[in-house]
């Protein structure tokens, strides 16, 4: 009787498809690690943990771990209007910081203030960007949208294809 031999083992990845936040969670995690944000949700949820109006006015920049005994400092960045109004509210959003830690991790909070139309790029938004106005489409494009998918005679397709129509006419031609 002979030996059986044994096939090499191939290594399967086995995992197919990943998400997208899964293939950069280290990358984001070692980027807010840069900054002192143990927890990085403090920076990708800022709006839901402090509430829409303060986000408007003023970001996490960083924070720091000092010699200043137990608890850290949050430093946030805001324009020079906006500090007196976040100044009043520093007691609300310290405790709505630590309620996103989950015990008291921020002692005290900093703030930052910058002009307006700081940094390089241009300007410091702090608001979230408006959101578009629908653009109006000229009736004749409407017209020739519709004459050329009058032929189809399923109602709906025929209105996807004159919506699609008219997104194509429309279009800008840069």
């Amino acid at each position: 009787m002979r030996p059986v031999q044994q096939k090499p083992q191939v290594q399967k990845r086995g995992r197919g498809f990943a998400r997208a936040s899964s293939l950069l969670q280290t990358r984001i995690r070692q980027a807010s690690e840069s900054r002192g944000f143990a927890v990085s949700r403090l920076l990708t949820h800022w709006s839901d943990i402090v509430g829409a109006e303060i986000a408007r006015m003023a970001r996490p920049v960083k924070v720091g771990y000092g010699r200043e005994g137990f608890g850290a400092t949050l430093t946030i960045l805001t324009t020079g209007a906006q500090a007196p109004l976040l100044q009043a509210d520093l007691p609300r959003i310290r405790d709505k910081v630590n309620a996103c830690y989950g015990y008291n991790a921020i002692s005290r909070i900093r703030i930052t203030q910058t002009a307006p139309t700081g940094f390089c790029e241009g300007q410091a938004q702090f608001a979230p960007a408006s959101k578009q106005q629908p653009k109006t489409i000229d009736p004749a494009v409407k017209e020739a949208a519709s004459r050329v998918t009058a032929p189809v005679h399923d109602t709906e397709l025929r209105a996807a294809l004159a919506t699609l129509g008219e997104n194509i006419l429309s279009r800008s031609k840069c």
